[in-house]
C-alpha cells in the first residue's frame, strides 16, 4: 500500500472460547489480559512506554475462536513492533501477583457486562439455541472459573493451543512481503512445538425460549436461527439477505418498526458465522409494553420476504453490501490499514474472523471493550449499533491476498 506510511500488524492465534475445557472457560480471555502484564524481561510499564516511545497503538481481542494481538505504527518501526509482540507472546511471566490483580479485574468486566442487557442478551441467546455445545459459552467466562484458574492451568494452556501450527501472522500497509517474512522469522522463528489437531463437533440448533428478569426500562430481544459456517457457498447471499431484512435505515425491520410505528429505537439483524456453524439474529430494545407487539411484526417481516424482494430493493442491498466492504479497507482511518489488515484472512483460515457480537473481549493496554466496527448511521444517528459489531463485509472475499499485504502461516 505506497499510499500510506504505516503499517498494521495482526497475530492471529486459534486459542479462543470454543476450545476451552468447561472449568477453564475464560481462559483465553484471562490470558490475553495477561501479555500485557510483563514478560521475563519486561515489565507492564516497560510494554507501554516501548509501544508509546514509537507511536504504536498495541491491543488484542479474545473471540469464541481466535485470539488476536495486534498492533499499527509507522512502517519503519515494525521490527520494533515485531519484537515487542513477540516478547508479549513468548516470555509472559505470568506473574502471580499481576494474575491476582488482573483476576479482579476481569470478575469487576463479569460484573460490568451483566450490567449490560444489550451484551448479555446475546450470550444469552448464544447459550439457548447451542445448548451445551462450546460455541455457546460466553468468552469471558463465569465468575465460578476465573476465580479457580491458576498459572499452572495458564502455562498448559499455552502448551495446547499457542503453537506454531496453529499461528498466522498477517501484515498489511508500506511494507514488502519478503521482509516481513524475514521478519516473523528473525522475531517468531524460535517458537516450538505443535499443537494436536482437535474434532470439533458442529453446533446443533434447537428451539427454545430464555428469560432474564432485570430492572432495566427496556426489552432486549433478539429472535433468530441457524446461520450459515463461514465458508458456505451462500454467505454472500445470507449478507444480503441480512442487509435487506435488517441492515439499515433502508431494512423492511427498520421502516417498518421504526419508522412507520416508533416502537423501538434499535432494531437490527446480524449474521455470525463460525467454522461449522452460524447464527442468523434480529436483535431489538423496546419498552415492555411494546415487546409484544415487536416480536409480531418480526416474525411477520420474516414470513413475508419469503415472498422475495423486488429488483430495485435487491440492488440496493448489493451496493449496500459491496460499499461496506470496500469502507471497510480503510476502517474508518485511511492512513491507518486495520481494514487490509483484518481481510488479509479467508474465512477457511485458522482464526476466523466474524465472531458473535457483543462477545468479543475487546482489552488491552486500554482496558476498554468497545473494538469492533459498528454499522454507523443504521438506525439514524451512527451511534445506536449494538456494541461492539463485525459485519459479513468486513470479510475479504474469495481470492488473494490484497495488495500492500501479506500473511504468513507459522510452522514448527
Amino acid at each position: 500500500m505506497p499510499q500510506v506510511r504505516t503499517a498494521a500488524l495482526g497475530i492471529w492465534i486459534g486459542a479462543g472460547s470454543r476450545y476451552e475445557e468447561d472449568r477453564q472457560a475464560g481462559i483465553s480471555h484471562f490470558l490475553e489480559h495477561m501479555f500485557f502484564k510483563g514478560t521475563d524481561t519486561r515489565s507492564a510499564l516497560d510494554i507501554a512506554q516501548a509501544a508509546d516511545a514509537v507511536g504504536a497503538q498495541l491491543n488484542a481481542f479474545t473471540d469464541r475462536e481466535a485470539t488476536v494481538l495486534y498492533a499499527k505504527a509507522l512502517a519503519r518501526h515494525l521490527p520494533h513492533v515485531c519484537d515487542l509482540t513477540a516478547d508479549m507472546l513468548l516470555h509472559s511471566a505470568l506473574d502471580p501477583e499481576a494474575l491476582e490483580r488482573e483476576r479482579q479485574v476481569i470478575l469487576e468486566e463479569i460484573k460490568m457486562y451483566e450490567d449490560s442487557p444489550d451484551e448479555l442478551v446475546q450470550d444469552l441467546f448464544a447459550q439457548t439455541i447451542w445448548n451445551g455445545h462450546p460455541l455457546g459459552r460466553p468468552v469471558i467466562g463465569s465468575v465460578e472459573t476465573v476465580q479457580q484458574l491458576r498459572r499452572e492451568d495458564f502455562l498448559g494452556y499455552q502448551e495446547r493451543r499457542y503453537r506454531p501450527n496453529n499461528v498466522i501472522v498477517a501484515v498489511a500497509g508500506d511494507v514488502v512481503h519478503s521482509a516481513m517474512v524475514q521478519l516473523v522469522a528473525d522475531t517468531l522463528g524460535g517458537w516450538q512445538g505443535t499443537a494436536a489437531p482437535l474434532v470439533l463437533e458442529p453446533p446443533q440448533a434447537r428451539p427454545d425460549i430464555t428469560l432474564r428478569a432485570k430492572e432495566t426500562e427496556q426489552v432486549h430481544l433478539t429472535l433468530g436461527m441457524r446461520g450459515l459456517p463461514q465458508a458456505h457457498d451462500a454467505r454472500h447471499a445470507m449478507a444480503i439477505l441480512d442487509n435487506i431484512l435488517g441492515g439499515g435505515m433502508s431494512s423492511r425491520l427498520f421502516q417498518e418498526i421504526r419508522e412507520k410505528r416508533g416502537l423501538v429505537y434499535t432494531i437490527t439483524s446480524y449474521h455470525a458465522a463460525y467454522r461449522e456453524g452460524g447464527l442468523f439474529v434480529i436483535y431489538g430494545a423496546m419498552s415492555p409494553s411494546a415487546a409484544p407487539q415487536v416480536t409480531g411484526l418480526i416474525l411477520k417481516e420474516i414470513e413475508k420476504i419469503k415472498d422475495g424482494v423486488s429488483a430495485a430493493e435487491l440492488q440496493r442491498a448489493k451496493e449496500s453490501y459491496k460499499g461496506a466492504i470496500m469502507l471497510s479497507l480503510v476502517h474508518r482511518q485511511p492512513d491507518v490499514p486495520a481494514g487490509p489488515l483484518a481481510n488479509l484472512l479467508r474465512p477457511t483460515d485458522l482464526a476466523g474472523r466474524v465472531p458473535l457480537p457483543h462477545r468479543r473481549r475487546h482489552c488491552g493496554p486500554g482496558g476498554g471493550d468497545g473494538a469492533g466496527s459498528a454499522r454507523a448511521g443504521a438506525n439514524g444517528d451512527g451511534g445506536d449499533r449494538p456494541l461492539p459489531r463485525r459485519r459479513p463485509p468486513g470479510r475479504r472475499p474469495a481470492g488473494g491476498v490484497p495488495r500492500g499485504g501479506c500473511r504468513h502461516r507459522l510452522t514448527p
